[in-house]
């Protein structure tokens, strides 16, 4: 199964767990895939939009990937890479924060290392959501390929919103 959360921190009003209950009247957690490209920020936002709405947890999950056996010839832009990574961990929790106070909303932040889908998946499942949103992938193999977003759709386990 997968990992622990790496990092996992909670902003804004009650910043516990949401009850879980069946046949609410909307999603009472809506879970978001964020990369720090521009369509999972896009993703973010309305997923924070339809989260304050609905008077909804929103929990944001960042998932560092981690490269195959190839890369260990790469060994010093290995370096580079989770550098970048943490940079980018630090940046999405200083936005969730300041999101968190701005919209008066409950956000829980996750960072996990791995494949994306399957923790993306896995924390849908851990967290019980009732909607992921992702963000259109810009990788023109994906295409062909398969993007996550896709996969996610495919699995049909919870409504998927995919953002442009």
């Amino acid at each position: 199964m997968s990992a622990q959360p790496v990092n996992r921190e909670e902003y804004g009003p009650a910043a516990g767990p949401a009850p879980f209950e069946r046949g609410t009247d909307g999603p009472r957690v809506v879970l978001v895939g964020v990369d720090g490209s521009r369509t999972s920020l896009r993703a973010a936002a309305y997923a924070a939009g339809l989260a304050r709405r609905q008077r909804s947890r929103l929990a944001v999950v960042y998932v560092a990937t981690t490269p195959g056996f190839g890369a260990l010839a790469l060994a010093p832009a290995m370096t580079a890479i989770q550098e970048t990574q943490e940079a980018v961990t630090a940046e999405l929790r200083r936005e969730c924060r300041r999101g968190a106070d701005e919209l008066g909303l409950p956000i829980t932040f996750l960072s996990r290392r791995g494949d994306a889908y399957a923790e993306i998946r896995a924390t849908a499942d851990e967290l019980r959501a009732d909607l992921v949103v992702v963000g259109a992938s810009e990788q023109a193999g994906h295409r062909l390929a398969g993007s996550i977003a896709n996969r996610l759709v495919r699995c049909g386990r919870w409504p998927v919103v995919v953002v442009p």
